[in-house]
């Protein structure tokens, strides 16, 4: 599985990307954002706040129940501003 973390949310995970295995026991986003979150305490301040940043699967943003699989890419944005 490749993570992709865009704007400042790579400064609190130290990186752009990563590439995992789905770890055991993770079937679906919401628990692939737990697990994350105690990978990167500093992620998962900014994933424990509601509407702060969105995620999106292959592309296309998904409510937090989607099933994830091996080959998925798991995008994560904060809000965007623009002027």
């Amino acid at each position: 599985m490749r993570i992709r973390y865009f704007a400042w949310l790579r400064q609190r995970t130290g990186c752009a990307e990563e590439e995992i295995p789905l770890p055991p026991g993770v079937r679906r986003l919401s628990e692939l954002k737990l697990w994350l979150a105690n990978r990167h305490p500093r992620l998962g301040e900014a994933l424990a706040a509601k509407g702060v940043v969105r995620c999106a699967v292959n592309q296309d943003y998904v409510a937090e129940d989607i099933e994830l699989s091996d080959d998925d890419e798991v995008a994560f944005f904060p809000p965007v501003t623009g002027g």
